[in-house]
């Protein structure tokens, strides 16, 4: 059930958006900031512009936003009085459809300020999931979409979710006479969980039999990560001359996509394109999109996209790490931890701060940390391409080989464990030219 509908009959749905803003003890830059999954230390600014950005995606007209300073946080409404009545006067004025409350509000709090406002509200974590359920296109983005949307909901039963029973067959024994309405609604949803996750765990078996697949045929795979409308989508299509969905809008890819590109050595590899991350973002999401995030986690090579053109990209920065390390914890963890040593930074949209010479100029926080592109422009992918290239081939060394016409089995494990560059079958031998790692080539000659 959507939580918000974007038109009305006269016209797209009014809403506001206000940022409930706690100041630090002291004045801190974005470049200071350290994201810790429950979102860094960034400017109210920046902050505002950027929920404004994430409700204005899905349809919504704007027409009020502001930020409101908290001194404590009250557990009936989050805000103080003199604040809920401020903004009740500027929905009753500006006719306020829909409030969208840039904080976690309860269940309690959020139904408090729909009754206070008399329009619907919604805080962070409902509208991303808002954005997903509109944006998912395949059947597993729309599966995990579901699963993160009724996980957030059992605990707001506000209203009716008995339109899932006949999702079910409708089998009205199944509940005693004596069962609420609340209780009936909750057993659905959490029917349709159980439902929802045996689903996903056959996703994630899929995948990992497409990622042994891939394995036999030794193509490196490139997975493009970052802060949502870093340019993702935009890179991936510079590099690989594909149309993936890419608009200046936030999350506008949720599914991922694989294309083959070739590096200036030769070498084909694999590019994945991926969901974009946020500060805060909902770990209702981090669990149920765990199946694409796997993706990142069998990567030779995480691409970290920042938006050098932000203001706040040094907190984007620290928000992406922080959910990439939130992958690399706990005994499941998809992530192994050394994967940093996996990551290149790509310092994307350098045409906006008047191209790479302008920019590597400046003595800005991020100076150093990675290679500057133009995703749009072109300007600076030879550069990443090359690097690319070495960062694959350390380690790697180039050898002639000569197997006999029978050795199948030989044949096989070159192809699976190295890449060959040339061959040539003759009647006595089979000549190749091979790229592999010193080990594999240790072991390739020592074989019995």
């Amino acid at each position: 059930m959507s939580a918000v509908t974007t038109e009305t009959r006269g016209g797209p749905t009014l809403a506001a958006v206000i940022l409930p803003w706690e100041k630090p003890g002291r004045a801190v830059s974005a470049a200071e900031g350290q994201g810790t999954g429950g979102g860094a230390i960034r400017a109210a600014e920046a902050r505002l512009a950027e929920a404004v950005g994430l409700a204005a995606s899905i349809g919504v007209a704007i027409v009020h936003s502001a930020v409101y300073p908290l001194r404590t946080r009250r557990p009936s409404t989050l805000l103080g009085e003199g604040q809920v009545a401020a903004v009740g006067e500027a929905v009753r004025e500006q006719g306020v459809q829909v409030v969208v409350v840039d904080a976690a509000l309860t269940p309690v709090q959020q139904r408090n300020l729909e009754r206070d406002w008399g329009c619907k509200v919604i805080d962070r974590t409902g509208l991303i999931l808002e954005i997903f359920g509109e944006r998912a296109r395949t059947r597993e983005g729309s599966l995990q979409v579901e699963l993160a949307h009724l996980e957030y909901q059992r605990t707001r039963l506000v209203r009716s979710w008995t339109h899932l029973e006949r999702q079910r067959g409708g089998f009205g024994f199944l509940g005693g006479p004596g069962e609420s309405q609340i209780e009936i609604d909750r057993r659905l949803i959490g029917e349709r969980i159980v439902k929802l996750k045996k689903e996903l765990e056959q996703v994630r078996r899929t995948r990992g039999l497409h990622r042994r697949a891939r394995e036999k045929v030794p193509h490196p795979v490139i997975a493009l990560v970052g802060y949502t409308n870093a340019g993702k989508s935009t890179l991936f299509n510079a590099l690989t001359g594909a149309d993936v969905y890419a608009q200046n809008q936030l999350f506008a890819t949720l599914d991922p996509t694989m294309r083959a590109i070739r590096l200036p050595s030769g070498r084909t590899v694999i590019l994945s394109d991926t969901v974009g991350f946020i500060s805060e973002l909902p770990t209702q999401l981090v669990e149920a999109f765990r199946a694409t995030l796997e993706e990142v986690a069998a990567a030779d090579i995480i691409l970290h996209v920042r938006d050098v053109a932000h203001p706040d990209s040094a907190a984007q920065r620290a928000d992406v790490l922080a959910v990439l390390n939130e992958m690399a914890e706990g005994p499941d963890a998809p992530l192994d931890p050394d994967w940093t040593s996996r990551v290149i930074e790509v310092l994307n949209k350098a045409d906006l701060l008047g191209g790479i010479e302008a920019l590597e100029a400046q003595a800005a926080p991020w100076a150093g940390e990675g290679i500057a592109v133009s995703a749009l422009t072109g300007e600076g992918l030879d550069t990443l391409r090359q690097a690319l290239d070495e960062r694959l081939n350390a380690g790697l060394v180039v050898t002639e080989l000569a197997l006999p016409p029978a050795d199948g089995a030989g044949l096989a494990w070159l192809y699976q464990h190295g890449e060959v560059l040339a061959r040539e079958d003759a009647d006595d031998a089979i000549r190749l030219r091979v790229r592999l790692s010193q080990a594999d080539l240790g072991r390739f000659e020592q074989r019995t």
